[in-house]
């Protein structure tokens, strides 16, 4: 949903009872305005003191899954995975807060133009946690991995067939990707990659055009690519060449680092991390008896623990979004392409908007969420700054509009129920994951509203769906659903601003599987040359904006400020992009 598993998730109360409209905490509004004016004034970083050397630090991952332990950043899919690697998974690249490459990380990006070339220097002296450097090899091995159809990664999409070769590669035709070259040969430092074209979000961290990672070629090179995500060498025994490196894996429970001594930036403070799973119902009685040093807040249960002492409260409102999406169609392994159905039940315009305007989004949010959670009205968030339309005010909550839409499209009342335009019967369901104690009733809220308006939509299976298996019938596809709850955690998987990633006919993280000419012809706008043009491409997105609000493939609904619990004895703890690839290296006791 945080590029937090890549995907993420929030959506009756009794029907005996009345609606959130009605009997939402009207009496806590100045609370949750408290609340959220709280949170935008907590720092977003811990205090600047000296470190000491030692210690261990218990870090909560707060899931109800066990984590499945993909650790290889182009398999990997859950955002569980991802935080739980990050205190090894070192990026190539550092970046500023607004997510601009420097050369201050792992190696240095040098982007020629007029040559359509991009090229990466690991720097001398970055190793991976067995003493080896990393070389060119190990960054083009990434792309093999991306690319090479029987490791089956979610990450390989239609943006790195820019590259010259990669397709013929992708699709079995080629043996090598013929524009990776490496000029001081495999062993060598340098890799250089050309492009058919350059695009403008390539000076961006997770632009798609390029990996920002790499995979110790001498230590996997004999695992054949279909074994290489379940290889004890990815799940077991990972190698990075970040700070730490793994000691210990209970298998979707909790993983244990210890200082990597080859580390290039010189040596960590911390003698331990423990990265361990909890379940978010327990997260706040863990944050109170201090058993975890970090702990994400969940927001629901903030006033649990607002006043809990030894604790600093950090806070930002992360690059990331909750939605609601439906499914038109499906994912073509053989074309890699989405390929959508215009006879779905779900393709048609009108039905996706009154299911829209018919959810009480601000009201749920209220009652539920502290105020800590808010409606957004684009899949462009404003922390993109001018490429966020602010014109664009999203679906607000109206039963009668609802109506109005449906009426005019055809849905007729047929007794309680409406029935398609063609007169047979109209039947939705509904895939939601399971979340924390207030997700039930939120969605139970959600179908409530729906059914207010004649609409028979129903959770999938008749129960909220534990996360991996939810993941697993999203990725695949799975017959019989009509709708789903997702989430982006952008950080995790792409923060360049291009939506293509997501949304285009050649993503597999499109999972609505929506596909229209005039989709294409706006991320295309937005990703061209014109758009070097910076006044240019915030048209382009302003365009696609208005655009994805109107066809409604995806209804964006929430963001949150996130809370983190950090033991007040720390330094170093940041939630500052700028901090982020090198976060774990910093954090230590002080003095």
């Amino acid at each position: 949903m945080k590029k937090r598993k890549i995907l993420s998730s929030a959506g009756i109360l009794s029907l005996a009872g009345l609606t959130l409209v009605a009997c939402g905490n009207q009496n806590n509004n100045n609370t949750n305005s408290d609340n959220a004016k709280k949170a935008s004034k907590f720092p977003s970083s811990m205090p600047a003191k000296k470190a000491k050397k030692g210690g261990t630090v218990k870090w909560a991952i707060e899931t109800n899954s066990p984590f499945t332990g993909i650790f290889a950043s182009e398999l990997a899919f859950s955002k569980t995975d991802i935080d739980l690697a990050l205190p090894g998974n070192e990026k190539l690249f550092d970046i500023d807060d607004n997510y601009r490459i420097n050369n201050k990380g792992p190696a240095t990006l040098k982007i020629d133009r007029q040559n359509k070339t991009v090229t990466i220097e690991i720097k001398k002296g970055v190793k991976w946690s067995d003493s080896k450097q990393v070389t060119a090899k190990d960054m083009e091995f990434a792309y093999e991995i991306l690319a090479n159809k029987a490791t089956k990664s979610q990450r390989y999409t239609s943006q790195l067939n820019f590259i010259k070769g990669m397709k013929e590669y992708h699709e079995g035709k080629a043996k090598t990707i013929s524009g990776l070259s490496m000029p001081d040969g495999k062993n060598g430092r340098i890799l250089t990659i050309q492009y058919s074209e350059l695009k403008p979000g390539m000076y961006n961290s997770g632009n798609g055009y390029f990996t920002e990672g790499a995979e110790p070629y001498h230590y996997l090179k004999n695992v054949p690519f279909s074994k290489l995500e379940s290889s004890d060498k990815i799940r077991k025994n990972p190698l990075f060449f970040g700070p730490y490196r793994v000691e210990k894996i209970v298998r979707g429970q909790s993983v244990t680092w210890i200082p990597n001594k080859y580390y290039w930036r010189g040596q960590p403070k911390l003698d331990k991390i423990i990265c361990q799973v909890v379940n978010t119902n327990s997260a706040s009685q863990s944050i109170k008896s201090h058993k975890f040093d970090v702990a994400n807040v969940i927001n629901d249960q903030w006033n649990q623990v607002k006043n809990t002492k030894g604790t600093t409260f950090i806070a930002n409102i992360p690059l990331a979004y909750r939605y609601i999406a439906f499914r038109v169609g499906k994912w073509d392994a053989k074309t890699g392409k989405n390929v959508m159905n215009p006879k779905s039940k779900m393709n048609n315009k009108a039905l996706r908007q009154a299911i829209a305007y018919a959810m009480n989004i601000e009201d749920v949010n209220k009652k539920y969420n502290n105020g800590l959670t808010f409606q957004i009205p684009t899949l462009i968030v404003a922390q993109y700054g001018d490429y966020f339309d602010k014109n664009v005010k999203g679906f607000s909550y109206n039963l009668k509009k609802a109506n109005e839409i449906l009426d005019k499209a055809g849905y007729k009342k047929k007794g309680k129920w409406r029935v398609q335009p063609n007169g047979k019967p109209l039947k939705i369901k509904f895939l939601v994951q399971q979340g924390n104690e207030t997700q039930e009733p939120i969605y139970q809220n959600y179908l409530q509203q729906w059914h207010k308006i004649g609409l028979d939509i129903s959770l999938y299976s008749g129960r909220l769906v534990e996360f991996n298996s939810y993941a697993d019938k999203v990725q695949h596809d799975a017959p019989g659903i009509d709708m789903f709850t997702g989430g982006w955690s952008l950080t995790s998987v792409s923060s360049e601003p291009s939506p293509a990633y997501y949304y285009s006919e050649g993503a597999p993280f499109n999972f609505s599987r929506f596909v229209t000419p005039e989709n294409t012809k706006l991320l295309n706008a937005i990703d061209s040359q014109k758009s070097f043009n910076h006044q240019y491409r915030v048209k382009q997105f302003h365009k696609w904006q208005k655009y994805m609000l109107d066809q409604a493939y995806v209804i964006p609904t929430t963001n949150e400020y996130t809370i983190t619990a950090v033991n007040s004895k720390l330094t170093g703890y940041s939630v500052k992009p700028s901090d982020s690839n090198d976060l774990w290296f910093k954090v230590a006791y002080a003095k």
